[in-house]
């Protein structure tokens, strides 16, 4: 893993500053372009000691009511949606800069409340986050319909538009709340709609301070909403809601099905869901083994292995198998653990007690089944909820190891024939019910290209890791869930086609 410098001690002062920030903070819900004090509240603790970090309005369905009401008179009767695409642009270009001038604060931010290693923050959330901004900044001005050939007489014509989907509910989860609420929230605002934001109750309060700065560069009252609370109070509440058009939601399969059929049983509201996964990482014999190593090992500690795309099951020709193991463990002894705000730190806790717990019976479950752990296996003992890189062998495709998105630092490794066929393999890699993201390491194209058409997932990485850049479309097949996000493929989702047949 990359060394990071040691903190400073305008590291520690700007820490203690934010830690006093949030206890100052007073619980509230952001409605109509006020924040409005809360009825009641929630705890938010510090993953890294498992100590309350801050507390939050726990929403209710009343919150949810107001906040939607709100976004649905900015749509109808604000300028919102009626501005030119160059000024909502604008306005998204001011949002980015204002987050920029405090990026070290939602660095900081990142890594006390969801844990994660400040360095990783700093070099992957933050810039994406903002690029996001400006790349759906840049997008708002090419939305476009067109003409269609061919009408029915030739006094006439025939054309369609893209019109912004009206109210858009964003629920986000807890293992990327900075990147995950600007993602949504930027292509929701660059289609021109408005939208309530119910950030995942464990990581809330990045969303909080963008929610200030939104007020800051001059977003109209009602355009952006935020109501925290727990999911099934606030976020079952705003799935459930008759005048949202559209939820976009990333987190569990599980929840996933509760929005669907909430949306279903509501108003028909269109959803975009991305939700697990169990990504394969396929390794060939000819790649660069030190290269794919060190790839699988950042990703599977990456956030604590609880990033829906992190390659869990690797498969590697039975040639390269030992020396792949091998090197795979030593990269994961190279990790450090320790607190996000640490800079020396490369993997933070998982995000709560109930999670870790949770890692620790699968893999519990797993040695019952037979699978052996050839690394780790089980919490650090301590405060916080840390838990150790770990590393399966012998897990069959039956076990519910390989079969269930385990959300920790665990992956499978497991062995096929050299001669196996493209469609052998595919066909193990594809005996899951997840289809997200699924990487290949092989420096022969033919086998890349090979396999690429046989593989059921949204999204396959070459030679690399990660999910891609953030124009690349991203979500998954099977029950990782449906649409996509990033780019224009994304920004679509946010609009609805008008059809317009015209004579004359």
């Amino acid at each position: 893993m990359t060394g990071i410098p040691n903190a400073t001690d305008a590291d520690d002062d700007a820490l203690a500053r934010l830690r006093q920030q949030m206890r100052q903070r007073e619980p509230a819900v952001l409605i109509d372009g006020v924040w409005r004090r809360a009825a009641s509240t929630l705890a938010v603790d510090d993953p890294a000691t498992g100590r309350p970090l801050a507390c939050i309005a726990a929403g209710t369905d009343a919150d949810i009511d107001q906040a939607v009401t709100a976004a649905r008179r900015a749509f109808r009767e604000g300028p919102w949606p009626r501005m030119p695409a160059f000024q909502r642009a604008a306005l998204l270009h001011a949002l980015a800069d204002a987050i920029e001038r405090r990026q070290e604060t939602f660095a900081l931010l990142e890594s006390l409340d969801a844990g994660h290693a400040i360095g990783s923050v700093r070099k992957g959330d933050l810039p994406l986050g903002l690029r996001s901004l400006r790349d759906y900044a840049g997008l708002a001005t090419k939305l476009a319909g067109d003409v269609t050939m061919g009408a029915a007489q030739p006094s006439s014509m025939e054309y369609f538009l893209r019109e912004p989907i009206g109210v858009v509910g964003i629920i986000t989860p807890w293992n990327a709340p900075f990147l995950m609420v600007l993602q949504k929230l930027a292509a929701a605002l660059a289609a021109g709609c408005t939208v309530v934001i119910k950030p995942a109750e464990l990581a809330p309060l990045s969303a909080l301070w963008i929610g200030d700065l939104c007020l800051e560069v001059g977003l109209p009252a009602g355009v952006v909403n935020i109501v925290t609370g727990t999911g099934e109070s606030a976020g079952q509440a705003l799935a459930d809601h008759p005048d949202v058009n559209l939820i976009s939601f990333t987190g569990s399969t599980r929840v996933g099905r509760s929005i669907m059929a909430a949306a279903a049983n509501s108003n028909l509201k269109r959803v975009v869901l991305e939700l697990g996964g169990k990504s394969p990482v396929v390794v060939f014999a000819d790649t660069d083994l030190d290269k794919a190593a060190n790839a699988i090992a950042a990703e599977i500690t990456f956030k604590s292995g609880q990033y829906c795309a992190a390659g869990s099951r690797v498969f590697v020709q039975r040639s390269a198998y030992d020396a792949l193991l091998g090197r795979i463990h030593a990269a994961m002894d190279r990790v450090r653990i320790g607190a996000g705000h640490d800079p020396a730190t490369d993997m933070g806790p998982m995000i709560s007690a109930a999670q870790r717990s949770r890692a620790v019976d699968l893999i519990e479950h797993s040695r019952a089944e037979g699978a052996r752990v050839a690394r780790g296996g089980g919490a650090r003992t301590g405060e916080g909820y840390f838990f150790e890189p770990t590393i399966l062998t012998d897990a069959t495709a039956d076990m519910r190891v390989s079969r269930e998105e385990i959300f920790a630092p665990v992956l499978t490794i497991t062995a096929f024939d050299d001669d196996a066929s493209p469609h052998a393999i595919a066909a193990l890699v594809n005996d899951n019910r997840y289809g997200l993201s699924a990487k290949l390491w092989s420096r022969d194209l033919g086998t890349v290209h090979s396999l690429i058409g046989l593989l059921e997932s949204g999204q396959v990485i070459v030679n690399g890791g990660g999910s891609g850049g953030a124009t690349l479309p991203f979500g998954g097949t099977k029950q990782s869930g449906y649409g996509r996000e990033n780019g224009l493929v994304g920004l679509a989702h946010f609009t609805e086609v008008k059809a317009v047949r015209l004579a004359y």
